[in-house]
């Protein structure tokens, strides 16, 4: 058995995903299994997989069923007590795998930890705002307003997964922010303060370009997350107070764009989820 398991889901992404595969093919450290979730792509992936020179497992899906249910699969499929993601369109330099499983030794309580990460957008390096740096420990309120915990530097343990469950394959979007939300509110997530990712955005087909109101993904899943009974006192009303603000926001712009449904529920969510009368949010998977 291998030591760590890499998922790398992909669509339709032939030439960026043999990048990502070859940034694994290329580390320090040599005791992984690769599983890439080809997730019904049309572009010839599947023979950009067969050229790679090296051992990986191929899994396809027949349709497109979303990231979440490509590394859901990868998931399952794979058997290493360590786990880490990598999206297709990301790339690791040679150290990160190395650095994540000596933490890992170093640090034997830890069962998730994430690395720093250089961005390019459109080709060009940017620096993330003050707002996108990650917090290291206990970063679940951090985390409320915006994901913290990027896939493909993270590193975690399969006893993780087999505690939380894995993606939510019913959200279209912010399914990472929902997974990590699930982690955070139980276990710190350590940082290593090394860039030792290169992740990529700005291109097309990404989620956030695809789907408009992104918001609404957040508010399902702080809603999940306020009915599961998992959090403290302390994080239930940190969780409400944002939970109330994304909903303020979004049922606003809902009625100025003459949304007047949709944007009565979301206004109206917050106190009905305080008296345990909310129903489901409507068309979560429309895209806007």
């Amino acid at each position: 058995m291998a030591h760590v398991s890499v998922i790398v889901p992909t669509h339709n992404r032939a030439r960026k995903v043999r990048r990502a595969i070859e940034s694994v093919l290329r580390q320090r450290f040599r005791d992984f299994e690769i599983v890439v979730v080809d997730d019904g792509s049309t572009d010839g992936t599947n023979d950009a997989l067969a050229a790679i020179d090296g051992k990986i497992t191929s899994i396809f899906h027949e349709t497109n069923k979303g990231v979440s249910a490509a590394r859901n699969t990868g998931i399952r499929a794979s058997q290493a007590p360590l786990i880490s993601l990598l999206d297709s369109d990301d790339y690791w330099y040679p150290e990160k795998l190395a650095c994540q499983v000596a933490f890992f030794s170093q640090h034997p309580e830890t069962v998730v930890c994430q690395t720093k990460e250089i961005w390019i957008r459109n080709g060009v390096r940017v620096n993330p705002q003050t707002k996108h740096l990650k917090p290291s420990g206990d970063i679940f309120e951090q985390s409320l307003k915006r994901c913290l915990v990027s896939p493909s530097a993270v590193m975690i343990k399969r006893s993780l997964v087999e505690e939380i469950g894995l993606f939510d394959e019913s959200l279209p979007a912010c399914e990472d922010y929902d997974l990590w939300l699930r982690v955070a509110c139980r276990h710190p997530v350590a940082l290593i303060d090394r860039d030792l990712v290169v992740k990529e955005g700005g291109h097309p087909d990404q989620l956030s370009a695809r789907y408009r109101g992104m918001d609404r993904f957040r508010i399902w899943a702080l809603r999940k997350l306020l009915k599961s009974g998992d959090l403290s006192e302390h994080y239930s009303r940190a969780a409400f107070r944002e939970l109330s603000v994304k909903c303020e926001i979004y049922g606003r712009g809902c009625q100025k764009r003459g949304r007047l449904a949709e944007g009565n529920y979301y206004l109206h969510l917050p106190e009905k989820i305080r008296r345990g009368q909310d129903s489901p949010p409507p068309d979560l998977d429309r895209d806007l």
